[in-house]
């Protein structure tokens, strides 16, 4: 039996969630390793996305949506790692962060406060799957409630009850 053909949105959606996941990544390097940006994009687009690396095979991306993310973060992280340091709980700054905490944060932060074509709770569960991919249990909870904060402070009109 043939299995169903992917509807388009489907394939879009998959395709921006290996966008997130590689974009966290390529957060994540260029925090540890100080990887300049145009060398992170090139490495990512020609060695990793949509390819097998080191036995594990890595999903097609939207690549324009990888780079809006990473490109975005850096511009706007001055602007971002304050309201993420606002809602980490405890006033635990991020700067204290464990690095790939930090990079899905920043993510999902970023596609909160500029991808508003991109639902809130859209943006926060694809980041708690990102999370999940790399992160253990309390940690990704910690990623749900940060971005969940972020999300009902920067879009408070997607929360709003209709009466």
């Amino acid at each position: 039996m043939k299995a169903p053909a992917q509807r388009k949105d489907d394939r879009k959606a998959n395709r921006r969630g290996a966008a997130r996941l590689a974009a966290v990544q390529a957060l994540y390097q260029m925090d540890i390793a100080g990887t300049p940006l145009n060398d992170i994009l090139a490495e990512f687009e020609s060695h990793w996305i949509g390819r097998e690396v080191e036995g594990s095979q890595y999903l097609p991306a939207e690549a324009a949506f990888f780079q809006s993310i990473v490109r975005g973060v850096l511009d706007d992280q001055r602007a971002l790692d304050p309201l993420i340091d606002k809602a980490l709980s405890g006033g635990w700054p991020l700067k204290r962060v464990e690095a790939l905490l930090r990079a899905v944060l920043r993510g999902g932060a970023f596609e909160l406060s500029s991808r508003t074509d991109v639902p809130a709770r859209v943006v926060v569960a694809e980041y708690v799957d990102v999370a999940h991919a790399f992160l253990d249990k309390d940690e990704t909870g910690m990623v749900n409630a940060v971005l969940d904060q972020l999300a009902r402070q920067l879009r408070a009109s997607e929360f709003e009850r209709a009466v």
